[in-house]
């Protein structure tokens, strides 16, 4: 039986400050900090002995996963990180300030927006300053892939291939494996891993620096599922 550990980052400043973040690489907030060594001192009490670790290409998540593992005495295992584990990109939307987005659209457009399955954001032109295509971090990647905006269908679509080539297969070799990334990539994940609905899955909110701890079968079914807190 493998153990299989989802954490969403600690707080980041945009988090802190309410904007829309995405893509952007913002670094955690001070108490961001503090969530990230108690999930560490958590996953101390659960006892788990990783060995292999995923996170996206995004500071925030980096430190979350580095201060986790260091509180475990396990920095030391294989660690892989991938864009296709990245918050959802919020498009035209990344940076702005929520509650003057509601002010400005309405808040229904705005919830929409955010919580909607399928329906994209503004999306961000690729010549903006702001778009990944002109980051160092993307240069190897087919432009035509990087996104200007996702919704959360899309962020299923880029990150269950990275699931099956790579994290299913560690499971399915009986290997353990945290995963430390974002709200929307882990809840794609979790769509994709606990059969959720387009609809159910709207009302799925992953807490900043809680650790998830699965068990599952050999055949990657859910034994159990716990909440660190």
């Amino acid at each position: 039986m493998a153990k299989l550990v989802f954490i969403r980052h600690g707080q980041s400043e945009w988090n802190l400050s309410n904007q829309f973040t995405g893509w952007i690489d913002v670094d955690l907030s001070e108490e961001g900090v503090r969530q990230a060594k108690h999930a560490g001192e958590l996953l101390k009490k659960e006892g788990i002995e990783f060995d292999q670790a995923y996170t996206s290409v995004l500071t925030r998540a980096i430190k979350t996963l580095h201060y986790a593992l260091e509180g475990i005495g396990q920095l030391w295992i294989p660690e892989m990180k991938t864009w296709r584990l990245n918050e959802r990109h919020y498009g035209a939307l990344q940076g702005l300030n929520k509650k003057e987005t509601a002010e400005k659209y309405g808040d229904e457009q705005v919830h929409i927006w955010r919580r909607s399955y399928d329906t994209l954001p503004p999306l961000l032109k690729a010549d903006d300053e702001s778009s990944a295509a002109q980051d160092r971090r993307y240069a190897n990647l087919d432009p035509r892939i990087i996104p200007g905006g996702e919704n959360l269908k899309v962020t299923l679509e880029r990150v269950i291939p990275f699931w099956e080539d790579h994290i299913a297969p560690t499971l399915l070799d009986g290997k353990n494996v945290i995963i430390a990334a974002h709200g929307n990539s882990l809840r794609a994940l979790t769509k994709y891993l606990e059969n959720i609905s387009d609809a159910d899955i709207m009302n799925l909110e992953m807490a900043t620096g809680e650790p998830v701890v699965y068990d599952l079968d050999d055949k990657l079914n859910i034994v159990s599922k716990k909440k660190l807190k």
